[in-house]
Protein backbone atom coordinates (compact mmCIF):
# COMPACT_ATOMS: atom_id res chain seq x y z
CA UNK A 1 0.00 0.00 0.00
CA UNK A 2 1.09 3.63 -0.99
CA UNK A 3 0.17 6.88 -1.08
CA UNK A 4 -0.25 8.07 -3.98
CA UNK A 5 -2.45 5.58 -5.93
CA UNK A 6 -4.02 6.82 -8.39
CA UNK A 7 -7.07 9.41 -7.41
CA UNK A 8 -10.48 9.18 -8.15
CA UNK A 9 -13.04 11.89 -7.52
CA UNK A 10 -15.94 11.62 -5.13
CA UNK A 11 -19.70 11.38 -6.24
CA UNK A 12 -21.54 14.65 -7.13
CA UNK A 13 -24.94 14.95 -6.11
CA UNK A 14 -25.32 18.17 -8.37
CA UNK A 15 -27.65 18.15 -11.29
CA UNK A 16 -25.12 17.71 -14.36
CA UNK A 17 -26.69 20.81 -16.35
CA UNK A 18 -27.92 24.23 -15.37
CA UNK A 19 -31.23 24.50 -16.32
CA UNK A 20 -34.75 25.76 -14.52
CA UNK A 21 -35.60 22.91 -12.56
CA UNK A 22 -38.99 20.95 -13.57
CA UNK A 23 -41.57 19.68 -11.01
CA UNK A 24 -39.73 16.98 -8.89
CA UNK A 25 -40.40 13.23 -10.45
CA UNK A 26 -40.56 10.12 -8.97
CA UNK A 27 -36.64 9.98 -10.08
CA UNK A 28 -35.98 12.42 -8.59
CA UNK A 29 -37.05 11.72 -5.44
CA UNK A 30 -35.75 8.35 -5.63
CA UNK A 31 -32.05 10.02 -6.42
CA UNK A 32 -32.29 12.29 -3.22
CA UNK A 33 -33.06 8.83 -1.39
CA UNK A 34 -29.98 7.46 -2.95
CA UNK A 35 -27.78 10.68 -2.31
CA UNK A 36 -28.96 10.21 1.28
CA UNK A 37 -28.29 6.61 1.77
CA UNK A 38 -24.74 7.11 0.38
CA UNK A 39 -24.29 10.24 2.43
CA UNK A 40 -24.48 8.06 5.53
CA UNK A 41 -22.31 5.12 4.13
CA UNK A 42 -25.67 2.77 3.09
CA UNK A 43 -24.17 1.77 -0.11
CA UNK A 44 -26.89 -0.99 -0.21
CA UNK A 45 -29.56 1.07 -0.21
CA UNK A 46 -27.83 4.26 -2.27
CA UNK A 47 -27.21 1.17 -5.64
CA UNK A 48 -30.64 0.16 -4.91
CA UNK A 49 -32.36 3.62 -5.16
CA UNK A 50 -30.11 4.62 -7.89
CA UNK A 51 -31.11 1.33 -10.40
CA UNK A 52 -34.56 2.38 -8.84
CA UNK A 53 -34.50 5.98 -10.54
CA UNK A 54 -32.06 4.94 -13.33
CA UNK A 55 -34.87 2.57 -14.58
CA UNK A 56 -37.50 5.35 -14.62
CA UNK A 57 -35.10 8.04 -15.97
CA UNK A 58 -32.44 6.31 -17.64
CA UNK A 59 -30.67 9.57 -19.34
CA UNK A 60 -30.09 11.14 -16.20
CA UNK A 61 -26.18 11.05 -16.24
CA UNK A 62 -25.53 12.45 -12.43
CA UNK A 63 -27.26 9.22 -11.49
CA UNK A 64 -25.43 7.08 -13.46
CA UNK A 65 -22.13 8.74 -12.10
CA UNK A 66 -23.30 8.12 -8.60
CA UNK A 67 -23.89 4.69 -9.21
CA UNK A 68 -20.78 4.20 -10.21
CA UNK A 69 -19.19 5.63 -7.12
CA UNK A 70 -20.69 3.87 -5.07
CA UNK A 71 -20.27 -0.08 -7.01
CA UNK A 72 -16.83 1.29 -6.47
CA UNK A 73 -16.66 1.97 -3.03
CA UNK A 74 -18.77 -1.63 -2.56
CA UNK A 75 -15.97 -3.42 -4.62
CA UNK A 76 -18.33 -4.17 -7.82
CA UNK A 77 -15.97 -2.86 -10.25
CA UNK A 78 -16.58 -4.57 -13.71
CA UNK A 79 -20.57 -2.79 -12.50
CA UNK A 80 -18.63 0.63 -11.54
CA UNK A 81 -17.39 0.26 -15.21
CA UNK A 82 -20.69 -0.21 -16.88
CA UNK A 83 -22.33 2.53 -14.70
CA UNK A 84 -19.29 5.87 -15.88
CA UNK A 85 -19.97 4.11 -19.35
CA UNK A 86 -23.50 4.69 -19.38
CA UNK A 87 -22.51 8.64 -17.70
CA UNK A 88 -20.34 9.30 -20.68
CA UNK A 89 -22.80 8.33 -23.21
CA UNK A 90 -25.35 10.91 -21.57
CA UNK A 91 -23.09 13.15 -22.05
CA UNK A 92 -22.31 14.07 -18.37
CA UNK A 93 -20.59 17.16 -17.29
CA UNK A 94 -16.65 17.14 -16.44
CA UNK A 95 -16.07 13.91 -18.17
CA UNK A 96 -12.64 13.51 -17.45
CA UNK A 97 -13.30 13.04 -13.61
CA UNK A 98 -15.63 9.79 -14.69
CA UNK A 99 -12.35 8.96 -17.01
CA UNK A 100 -10.06 9.55 -14.29
CA UNK A 101 -12.27 7.29 -11.77
CA UNK A 102 -12.51 4.63 -14.82
CA UNK A 103 -8.79 4.37 -14.65
CA UNK A 104 -8.94 3.91 -10.57
CA UNK A 105 -10.64 0.94 -11.11
CA UNK A 106 -8.96 -0.26 -13.80
CA UNK A 107 -5.43 -0.09 -12.75
CA UNK A 108 -5.67 -0.74 -8.82
CA UNK A 109 -8.50 -2.96 -8.97
CA UNK A 110 -8.81 -5.44 -12.06
CA UNK A 111 -4.83 -4.95 -13.10
CA UNK A 112 -6.13 -3.57 -16.83
CA UNK A 113 -2.99 -1.01 -17.32
CA UNK A 114 -3.62 -0.63 -20.70
CA UNK A 115 -6.88 0.32 -20.31
CA UNK A 116 -6.32 2.77 -17.48
CA UNK A 117 -3.92 4.54 -18.97
CA UNK A 118 -6.39 5.18 -22.46
CA UNK A 119 -8.69 6.35 -19.69
CA UNK A 120 -6.24 9.25 -18.15
CA UNK A 121 -5.76 9.91 -22.14
CA UNK A 122 -9.31 10.50 -22.96
CA UNK A 123 -9.74 12.33 -19.89
CA UNK A 124 -6.45 15.11 -20.96
CA UNK A 125 -7.56 15.35 -24.03
CA UNK A 126 -10.59 16.47 -22.73
CA UNK A 127 -9.31 18.68 -20.72
CA UNK A 128 -5.33 19.31 -20.53
CA UNK A 129 -4.41 21.00 -17.64
CA UNK A 130 -6.48 18.18 -15.57
CA UNK A 131 -3.48 17.68 -12.85
CA UNK A 132 -4.75 14.28 -11.21
CA UNK A 133 -4.99 12.54 -14.70
CA UNK A 134 -1.39 13.90 -14.88
CA UNK A 135 -0.60 12.80 -11.51
CA UNK A 136 -2.38 9.11 -11.81
CA UNK A 137 -0.50 8.66 -15.15
CA UNK A 138 2.68 9.43 -13.58
CA UNK A 139 1.62 6.77 -10.87
CA UNK A 140 1.03 4.66 -13.36
CA UNK A 141 4.13 4.76 -15.15
CA UNK A 142 6.43 4.33 -11.91
CA UNK A 143 4.22 1.41 -10.91
CA UNK A 144 5.84 -0.68 -14.44
CA UNK A 145 9.27 0.88 -14.53
CA UNK A 146 9.17 3.51 -16.45
CA UNK A 147 10.72 6.16 -14.75
CA UNK A 148 11.74 8.73 -17.05
CA UNK A 149 8.16 8.57 -18.30
CA UNK A 150 6.96 8.95 -14.62
CA UNK A 151 9.42 11.92 -14.71
CA UNK A 152 7.97 13.74 -17.47
CA UNK A 153 4.61 13.40 -16.56
CA UNK A 154 5.00 14.45 -12.38
CA UNK A 155 6.81 17.66 -14.28
CA UNK A 156 3.88 18.16 -16.41
CA UNK A 157 1.89 18.60 -13.29
CA UNK A 158 4.62 20.94 -12.15
CA UNK A 159 3.90 23.38 -14.95
CA UNK A 160 0.31 23.09 -14.77
CA UNK A 161 0.53 23.47 -10.71
CA UNK A 162 3.97 24.63 -9.54
CA UNK A 163 3.64 23.78 -5.80
CA UNK A 164 2.05 20.39 -6.38
CA UNK A 165 3.60 18.67 -3.40
CA UNK A 166 3.18 15.08 -4.88
CA UNK A 167 4.98 16.08 -7.85
CA UNK A 168 7.42 17.75 -5.83
CA UNK A 169 8.08 14.60 -3.72
CA UNK A 170 7.99 11.73 -6.42
CA UNK A 171 10.39 13.14 -8.65
CA UNK A 172 12.82 13.70 -5.60
CA UNK A 173 11.87 9.68 -4.93
CA UNK A 174 12.79 8.78 -8.67
CA UNK A 175 15.98 11.40 -8.48
CA UNK A 176 17.27 9.80 -5.34
CA UNK A 177 19.08 7.02 -6.42
CA UNK A 178 20.96 8.52 -9.17
CA UNK A 179 21.57 12.22 -8.06
CA UNK A 180 23.06 13.57 -4.94
CA UNK A 181 21.14 13.77 -1.70
CA UNK A 182 22.17 17.21 -0.94
CA UNK A 183 20.96 18.64 -3.98
CA UNK A 184 17.53 16.84 -3.58
CA UNK A 185 17.70 18.58 -0.63
CA UNK A 186 18.11 22.09 -1.46
CA UNK A 187 15.08 21.75 -4.12
CA UNK A 188 12.95 20.22 -1.51
CA UNK A 189 13.48 22.89 0.95
CA UNK A 190 13.14 25.44 -1.96
CA UNK A 191 9.92 24.13 -2.53
CA UNK A 192 8.46 23.94 0.96
CA UNK A 193 9.45 27.75 0.95
CA UNK A 194 6.85 28.08 -1.15
CA UNK A 195 4.07 25.90 -0.37
CA UNK A 196 0.75 27.35 1.20
CA UNK A 197 -1.27 24.20 1.09
CA UNK A 198 -1.08 21.65 4.15
CA UNK A 199 -1.17 18.48 1.43
CA UNK A 200 1.94 19.98 -0.20
CA UNK A 201 3.55 21.21 2.68
CA UNK A 202 3.10 17.04 4.25
CA UNK A 203 4.22 15.67 0.99
CA UNK A 204 7.11 17.90 0.53
CA UNK A 205 7.93 17.01 4.60
CA UNK A 206 8.06 13.60 3.89
CA UNK A 207 10.16 13.78 0.73
CA UNK A 208 12.38 15.95 2.50
CA UNK A 209 12.69 13.84 5.85
CA UNK A 210 13.69 10.63 2.92
CA UNK A 211 16.22 12.96 1.45
CA UNK A 212 17.93 14.07 4.32
CA UNK A 213 17.52 10.33 5.70
CA UNK A 214 19.83 9.50 2.67
CA UNK A 215 22.34 12.11 3.28
CA UNK A 216 22.93 11.18 6.95
CA UNK A 217 21.18 13.75 8.30
CA UNK A 218 18.98 11.58 10.77
CA UNK A 219 17.99 14.32 13.36
CA UNK A 220 16.50 16.78 10.87
CA UNK A 221 15.25 13.54 9.08
CA UNK A 222 13.38 13.09 11.90
CA UNK A 223 12.15 16.16 12.10
CA UNK A 224 10.94 16.59 8.80
CA UNK A 225 9.06 13.02 9.60
CA UNK A 226 7.71 14.45 12.59
CA UNK A 227 6.21 17.73 11.68
CA UNK A 228 5.09 15.59 8.22
CA UNK A 229 3.28 13.26 10.74
CA UNK A 230 1.79 16.35 12.55
CA UNK A 231 0.17 18.13 9.30
CA UNK A 232 -1.14 14.77 7.99
CA UNK A 233 -3.31 14.05 11.17
CA UNK A 234 -4.61 17.93 11.27
CA UNK A 235 -5.87 17.02 7.66
CA UNK A 236 -8.11 15.03 9.01
CA UNK A 237 -7.78 11.12 8.31
CA UNK A 238 -9.80 8.64 10.51
CA UNK A 239 -8.48 8.65 13.40
CA UNK A 240 -7.26 5.23 14.91
CA UNK A 241 -9.36 3.26 17.35
CA UNK A 242 -7.21 0.99 19.19
CA UNK A 243 -9.99 -0.68 21.01
CA UNK A 244 -11.25 -1.70 17.82
CA UNK A 245 -8.14 -3.13 16.71
CA UNK A 246 -8.16 -5.05 20.50
CA UNK A 247 -11.51 -6.36 19.34
CA UNK A 248 -10.81 -7.26 16.35
CA UNK A 249 -8.00 -9.19 17.80
CA UNK A 250 -9.90 -11.08 20.29
CA UNK A 251 -12.80 -11.86 17.89
CA UNK A 252 -10.45 -13.97 15.74
CA UNK A 253 -8.85 -15.65 18.82
CA UNK A 254 -12.07 -16.37 20.11
CA UNK A 255 -13.71 -17.77 16.64
CA UNK A 256 -10.38 -19.54 15.59
CA UNK A 257 -9.88 -21.12 19.16
CA UNK A 258 -8.16 -24.62 18.09
CA UNK A 259 -6.16 -25.83 15.14
CA UNK A 260 -9.34 -28.04 13.92
CA UNK A 261 -11.16 -24.50 13.35
CA UNK A 262 -8.81 -23.50 10.52
CA UNK A 263 -9.14 -26.18 8.48
CA UNK A 264 -12.14 -27.59 6.17
CA UNK A 265 -12.97 -31.44 5.97
CA UNK A 266 -14.41 -31.95 2.21
CA UNK A 267 -12.36 -31.72 -0.58
CA UNK A 268 -12.32 -28.69 -2.60
CA UNK A 269 -12.20 -29.28 -6.62
CA UNK A 270 -9.13 -28.76 -8.46
CA UNK A 271 -8.50 -25.25 -9.74
CA UNK A 272 -6.57 -23.80 -12.54
CA UNK A 273 -5.91 -20.75 -10.12
CA UNK A 274 -3.86 -21.99 -7.07
CA UNK A 275 -3.50 -18.43 -4.59
CA UNK A 276 -0.49 -18.07 -2.13
CA UNK A 277 -0.87 -15.06 0.58
CA UNK A 278 1.65 -13.06 1.78
CA UNK A 279 0.78 -10.98 5.02
CA UNK A 280 2.35 -9.40 7.91
CA UNK A 281 2.90 -5.87 8.74
CA UNK A 282 2.62 -3.39 6.49
CA UNK A 283 6.80 -2.69 5.58
CA UNK A 284 7.99 -5.86 6.17
CA UNK A 285 9.50 -6.34 3.26
CA UNK A 286 6.35 -8.01 1.55
CA UNK A 287 6.95 -6.37 -1.37
CA UNK A 288 10.48 -7.19 -1.98
CA UNK A 289 9.18 -11.41 -1.35
CA UNK A 290 6.61 -10.89 -3.61
CA UNK A 291 8.57 -9.48 -6.36
CA UNK A 292 11.55 -12.36 -5.72
CA UNK A 293 8.66 -15.28 -6.14
CA UNK A 294 6.94 -13.23 -8.66
CA UNK A 295 10.03 -13.44 -11.00
CA UNK A 296 9.82 -17.02 -10.67
CA UNK A 297 8.53 -18.60 -14.07
CA UNK A 298 5.48 -20.51 -12.51
CA UNK A 299 4.07 -17.52 -10.07
CA UNK A 300 2.26 -14.44 -10.80
CA UNK A 301 2.56 -11.64 -8.72
CA UNK A 302 -1.46 -10.65 -7.75
CA UNK A 303 -0.14 -7.71 -5.64
CA UNK A 304 -2.69 -5.66 -3.10
CA UNK A 305 -6.05 -7.86 -3.06
CA UNK A 306 -8.90 -6.50 -1.37
CA UNK A 307 -11.06 -9.95 -2.08
CA UNK A 308 -10.46 -11.45 1.40
CA UNK A 309 -10.98 -8.07 3.66
CA UNK A 310 -14.45 -7.54 1.61
CA UNK A 311 -15.65 -10.80 1.77
CA UNK A 312 -15.15 -10.42 5.46
CA UNK A 313 -17.13 -7.10 5.43
CA UNK A 314 -19.86 -8.92 3.73
CA UNK A 315 -20.01 -11.76 6.37
CA UNK A 316 -22.72 -11.48 8.83
CA UNK A 317 -21.36 -12.09 12.62
CA UNK A 318 -17.89 -11.91 11.31
CA UNK A 319 -15.37 -13.60 12.24
CA UNK A 320 -17.54 -15.84 14.74
CA UNK A 321 -20.00 -16.99 12.17
CA UNK A 322 -17.32 -18.51 9.77
CA UNK A 323 -16.67 -21.90 11.08
CA UNK A 324 -20.43 -22.60 10.66
CA UNK A 325 -20.18 -21.50 6.60
CA UNK A 326 -21.91 -23.96 4.82
CA UNK A 327 -19.48 -25.62 1.74
CA UNK A 328 -21.90 -24.00 -0.73
CA UNK A 329 -20.87 -20.46 0.59
CA UNK A 330 -17.44 -21.30 0.95
CA UNK A 331 -17.80 -22.70 -2.94
CA UNK A 332 -19.07 -19.36 -4.17
CA UNK A 333 -16.57 -17.32 -1.89
CA UNK A 334 -13.58 -19.40 -3.52
CA UNK A 335 -15.14 -19.05 -7.27
CA UNK A 336 -15.58 -14.90 -6.57
CA UNK A 337 -11.94 -14.75 -5.42
CA UNK A 338 -10.75 -16.63 -8.75
CA UNK A 339 -12.43 -14.78 -11.00
CA UNK A 340 -10.89 -12.05 -10.10
CA UNK A 341 -7.41 -13.15 -10.28
CA UNK A 342 -5.33 -11.82 -12.82
CA UNK A 343 -4.01 -15.85 -14.63
CA UNK A 344 -3.92 -18.92 -13.75
CA UNK A 345 -1.78 -20.83 -12.18
CA UNK A 346 0.32 -19.84 -8.30
CA UNK A 347 -0.91 -16.02 -7.99
CA UNK A 348 0.72 -14.32 -4.65
CA UNK A 349 -1.99 -12.41 -2.99
CA UNK A 350 -0.08 -9.30 -0.79
CA UNK A 351 -2.31 -8.13 1.20
CA UNK A 352 -0.60 -7.42 4.47
CA UNK A 353 -3.81 -6.94 6.44
CA UNK A 354 -4.55 -10.49 5.60
CA UNK A 355 -2.93 -11.60 8.53
CA UNK A 356 -6.42 -10.19 10.38
CA UNK A 357 -8.06 -12.73 8.52
CA UNK A 358 -6.34 -15.76 8.45
CA UNK A 359 -9.19 -17.87 9.79
CA UNK A 360 -11.31 -17.52 6.91
CA UNK A 361 -8.34 -17.92 3.95
CA UNK A 362 -7.76 -21.09 5.25
CA UNK A 363 -11.38 -22.00 5.58
CA UNK A 364 -11.21 -21.04 2.02
CA UNK A 365 -8.48 -21.80 0.99
CA UNK A 366 -6.89 -24.68 3.64
CA UNK A 367 -4.01 -25.78 1.23
CA UNK A 368 -2.64 -22.55 0.31
CA UNK A 369 1.05 -21.65 1.26
CA UNK A 370 1.21 -18.53 3.95
CA UNK A 371 3.87 -17.12 3.96
CA UNK A 372 4.49 -13.97 6.72
CA UNK A 373 6.89 -11.58 6.74
CA UNK A 374 8.67 -10.04 9.54
CA UNK A 375 11.31 -7.39 10.60
CA UNK A 376 12.88 -5.70 13.12
CA UNK A 377 10.31 -4.26 15.39
CA UNK A 378 12.05 -1.06 15.58
CA UNK A 379 13.01 -0.95 11.76
CA UNK A 380 9.33 -1.70 11.19
CA UNK A 381 7.26 0.67 13.17
CA UNK A 382 9.91 3.63 11.85
CA UNK A 383 9.44 2.46 7.89
CA UNK A 384 5.48 2.90 8.70
CA UNK A 385 6.08 5.70 10.14
CA UNK A 386 8.53 7.40 7.62
CA UNK A 387 5.64 6.49 5.13
CA UNK A 388 2.94 8.86 3.90
CA UNK A 389 -0.13 6.52 3.53
CA UNK A 390 -2.47 9.35 3.34
CA UNK A 391 -6.06 7.40 4.71
CA UNK A 392 -5.29 4.18 3.95
CA UNK A 393 -3.53 3.27 7.22
CA UNK A 394 -5.48 5.39 10.06
CA UNK A 395 -2.31 4.58 12.61
CA UNK A 396 0.61 5.61 10.37
CA UNK A 397 0.72 9.13 11.76
CA UNK A 398 1.65 8.64 15.74
CA UNK A 399 4.72 6.68 16.71
CA UNK A 400 2.23 5.35 19.63
CA UNK A 401 -0.21 4.59 17.46
CA UNK A 402 2.04 2.15 15.19
CA UNK A 403 3.38 0.66 17.98
CA UNK A 404 0.40 -0.44 19.74
CA UNK A 405 -0.94 -1.77 15.86
CA UNK A 406 2.18 -3.21 15.89
CA UNK A 407 1.57 -5.34 19.38
CA UNK A 408 -2.02 -6.38 18.00
CA UNK A 409 -0.41 -7.72 15.68
CA UNK A 410 1.82 -9.42 17.39
CA UNK A 411 -1.42 -10.95 19.73
CA UNK A 412 -2.72 -12.59 16.28
CA UNK A 413 0.30 -14.07 14.96
CA UNK A 414 1.01 -15.78 17.75
CA UNK A 415 -2.42 -16.87 17.72
CA UNK A 416 -2.02 -17.83 14.03
CA UNK A 417 1.26 -19.82 14.68
CA UNK A 418 -0.56 -21.94 17.91
CA UNK A 419 -3.41 -23.24 15.89
CA UNK A 420 -1.54 -23.26 12.26
CA UNK A 421 2.07 -24.59 13.17
CA UNK A 422 4.13 -25.10 10.42
CA UNK A 423 1.23 -24.02 7.72
CA UNK A 424 2.19 -20.70 8.68
CA UNK A 425 5.80 -20.01 6.88
CA UNK A 426 8.31 -17.18 8.08
CA UNK A 427 10.10 -15.00 5.43
CA UNK A 428 12.43 -12.54 7.09
CA UNK A 429 13.50 -9.62 5.61
CA UNK A 430 16.76 -9.16 7.37
CA UNK A 431 17.86 -12.65 6.03
CA UNK A 432 16.16 -12.06 2.77
CA UNK A 433 18.49 -9.14 1.94
CA UNK A 434 21.81 -11.24 3.00
CA UNK A 435 20.61 -14.84 1.64
CA UNK A 436 17.96 -14.53 -0.53
CA UNK A 437 18.21 -18.30 -1.63
CA UNK A 438 18.27 -19.72 1.78
CA UNK A 439 15.17 -17.51 2.67
CA UNK A 440 13.13 -18.09 -0.57
CA UNK A 441 13.17 -21.39 -0.74
CA UNK A 442 10.68 -22.33 2.32
CA UNK A 443 8.11 -20.67 0.68
CA UNK A 444 8.77 -22.03 -2.83
CA UNK A 445 8.94 -25.34 -1.33
CA UNK A 446 5.75 -25.04 0.13
CA UNK A 447 4.06 -23.94 -3.48
CA UNK A 448 5.62 -27.19 -5.02
CA UNK A 449 8.28 -25.58 -6.96
CA UNK A 450 12.10 -25.64 -7.18
CA UNK A 451 15.16 -22.82 -7.41
CA UNK A 452 14.85 -20.69 -9.94
CA UNK A 453 17.70 -18.30 -10.38
CA UNK A 454 16.15 -15.56 -12.38
CA UNK A 455 13.75 -14.88 -9.18
CA UNK A 456 17.17 -12.55 -7.78
CA UNK A 457 17.18 -11.20 -11.49
CA UNK A 458 19.28 -7.41 -10.95
CA UNK A 459 17.84 -6.09 -14.66
CA UNK A 460 15.20 -3.66 -12.76
CA UNK A 461 12.30 -6.14 -14.61
CA UNK A 462 9.26 -6.61 -12.05
CA UNK A 463 6.44 -5.99 -13.57
CA UNK A 464 3.83 -3.39 -12.27
CA UNK A 465 4.46 -2.83 -8.47
CA UNK A 466 2.20 -0.89 -6.74
CA UNK A 467 3.68 -0.33 -3.45
CA UNK A 468 5.73 2.18 -1.75
CA UNK A 469 8.37 0.05 -2.36
CA UNK A 470 8.37 0.26 -6.55
CA UNK A 471 11.82 1.46 -6.81
CA UNK A 472 13.67 -0.40 -4.11
CA UNK A 473 12.43 -3.52 -5.65
CA UNK A 474 13.95 -2.87 -9.24
CA UNK A 475 17.34 -2.10 -7.16
CA UNK A 476 20.10 -5.02 -6.37
CA UNK A 477 19.75 -6.14 -2.91
CA UNK A 478 20.97 -4.32 0.02
CA UNK A 479 21.37 -4.17 3.79
CA UNK A 480 21.23 -0.92 4.42
CA UNK A 481 17.52 -0.83 5.98
CA UNK A 482 18.82 -3.42 8.40
CA UNK A 483 19.15 -1.82 11.77
CA UNK A 484 17.96 1.40 10.37
CA UNK A 485 16.49 2.32 13.72
CA UNK A 486 20.22 2.78 15.32
CA UNK A 487 20.39 6.75 13.57
CA UNK A 488 17.14 7.52 14.94
CA UNK A 489 17.58 6.47 18.76
CA UNK A 490 16.96 9.28 20.47
CA UNK A 491 13.66 9.57 19.20
CA UNK A 492 12.23 5.78 19.92
CA UNK A 493 12.65 5.68 23.91
CA UNK A 494 8.19 5.78 24.05
CA UNK A 495 8.30 3.12 21.30
CA UNK A 496 11.10 0.83 23.03
CA UNK A 497 8.98 1.37 26.57
CA UNK A 498 5.67 0.39 24.48
CA UNK A 499 7.36 -3.07 23.39
CA UNK A 500 9.45 -4.04 26.40
CA UNK A 501 6.33 -3.80 28.01
CA UNK A 502 4.25 -6.18 25.83
CA UNK A 503 7.10 -8.38 26.28
CA UNK A 504 8.86 -8.03 22.86
CA UNK A 505 12.89 -7.47 22.35
CA UNK A 506 12.20 -4.11 20.74
CA UNK A 507 15.86 -4.19 19.39
CA UNK A 508 16.16 -7.72 17.94
CA UNK A 509 12.09 -8.87 17.72
CA UNK A 510 11.02 -9.75 14.41
CA UNK A 511 9.85 -13.00 15.16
Amino acid sequence: MRAGALLWHRARHDAPLARPLPPMTDADALLRTADRALGQGDLTGAIAAYRAALAAAPARADGWYNLGWALRADRQFEEALVAYDAALRHVIVRPEEVELNRAAILSEHLGRTDEAIAALDSALRRRPDFVEAWLGLANLREDHGAFDAARDAYRRVLAIAPGNGRAHARIAALDLATTGAGQIVDALKRALAAARQDADIAELLFALGAAQDAAGDYRDAFYAYEAANVIARRLGAPAYQRAAQEQLVNAQIAAFASPDITKVGETIAADSTRPSFICGMFRSGSTLAETLLGRHSRITSGGEREEIPAFAARIAGYPGSVPQLSPATLADYRRRYGQRLPAAGIVTDKRCDNIFHLGLVRRLFPAAPIIHTRRIALDNILSVYFLHFGEGVTYGNDLADVAHYYIQYRRMLAHWRLVMGEALIDLDYDQLVRAPHDTLMPALGAMGLDWEEQCLATDGSSGAVRTASNIQVRQPLHARSSGRWRHYAHALDGVRRLLRNAGFDAEADGV
